[in-house]
């Protein structure tokens, strides 16, 4: 699922080539993407676009006439750039915006149709999109420890949670939880104000230099290499490779469609977490520390 990162330079490209356009029109071909119906669809055409937010993981653009169109990509949709008046053919291609200079194309892969499109009126309209997780990069350390500690919950459940932190997901969790060398399980109640100040810190700058190496490296061009899974990344989707930080092999837990990679050098003092399944299966075999691999 595009996470805050590749949200935020969505937005940085789409600010370049729609703020300031008229819509001419929006063409839906799955009836399962629109999610709402007053107002219709068509009340956006012929008006011009004025800005664009970021609620969560969801992408608002906002019209002259109040009305919004927000976009959630769930985990398999993305968006592309293409000539005006784009063909929506194929079962990938879900709906075209079209605009004058260029037509934003929403594809989404694979047989389940996730991805969502809202229309609503008036800003206080979106609230009711916005799970209510605060932003990590312009909260307040106080505020980040405040939402953390709430609730007792493992470390990767609380940044994954939209109601608690905006915008990070299952691979950004991996990279923050990396960064601030602190296991996925550890209990967001019994963090030392150390290890909750790494994790601050870690949250920060993971989520601001991908923003900006994203950026990089989109250039001039619309993003289209937007995945979770890259190579530059220490632990996300690197299972059984060295750590970069410290050589030991990067392992995972996997749980329902989602796993969690971690280093057990950096991050757990040498322990092998527990897989729900595998370790169940294997019982003793199982190894419990870097050593016994």
């Amino acid at each position: 699922m595009p996470e805050l990162p590749d949200i935020a330079v969505y937005l940085d490209a789409l600010e370049r080539r729609i703020v300031g356009e008229r819509l001419q029109q929006i063409r839906v071909q799955s009836p399962f993407l629109l999610r709402t119906f007053d107002p219709p669809l068509t009340a956006v055409a012929g008006h011009i676009v004025k800005e664009l937010r970021r609620i969560g993981k969801r992408i608002a653009i906002g019209f002259e006439n109040e009305l919004w169109v927000v976009l959630h990509l769930m985990i398999a949709g993305r968006l592309h750039w293409k000539a005006p008046h784009a063909k929506l053919s194929g079962k990938y291609n879900l709906a075209a915006f079209d605009f004058p200079q260029g037509s934003l194309v929403l594809t989404e892969a694979g047989s389940k149709r996730r991805a969502a499109l809202y229309v609503m009126q008036g800003v206080q309209a979106l609230s009711q999109l916005d799970p209510g997780g605060i932003d990590a990069l312009s909260s307040t350390m106080a505020e980040f420890v405040a939402v953390l500690r709430a609730h007792n919950h493992t470390l990767k459940r609380a940044l994954t949670d939209p109601k608690l932190f905006s915008g990070s997901g299952n691979a950004y969790s991996d990279e923050i939880l990396h960064r601030a060398r602190l296991s996925p399980f550890a209990l967001t109640q019994k963090l030392s104000t150390d290890d909750a100040q790494r994790l601050y810190d870690g949250t920060r700058e993971v989520l601001q230099e991908w923003i900006e190496r994203l950026k990089t490296e989109a250039g001039d061009d619309f993003p289209e290499n937007v995945t979770a899974f890259r190579p530059e990344m220490a632990v996300h989707g690197r299972y059984g490779k060295p750590c970069p930080i410290c050589g030991a092999p990067v392992q995972r837990i996997r749980y329902a469609d989602n796993e969690t990679n971690y280093c057990p050098g950096c991050q757990t003092k040498g322990q092998i977490l527990a897989d729900r399944s595998l370790s169940r299966l294997l019982k003793d075999a199982w190894p419990k520390h870097l050593d016994e691999l």
